[in-house]
């Protein structure tokens, strides 16, 4: 097991980073859904979208 791990410590460094960032980028997207921030970064003035993304909660 020890060998395995020896010879692979840079395949797993890096899936652990990758695993990491992608942790971080899906928390950042829950946290801005659930304070309702858009995900496009714009005005919803002039959008489609506007009657559909951000309706009034009952």
């Amino acid at each position: 097991m020890a060998e395995w791990l020896s010879a692979n410590i840079g395949n797993i460094v890096v899936i652990v980073i990758l695993a990491a960032v992608i942790a971080l980028a899906v928390r950042t997207l829950v946290r801005d859904k659930r304070s309702g921030k858009g995900g496009c970064g714009c005005g919803c003035s002039s959008c489609a979208m506007k009657g559909k993304c951000h309706t009034a909660k009952k």
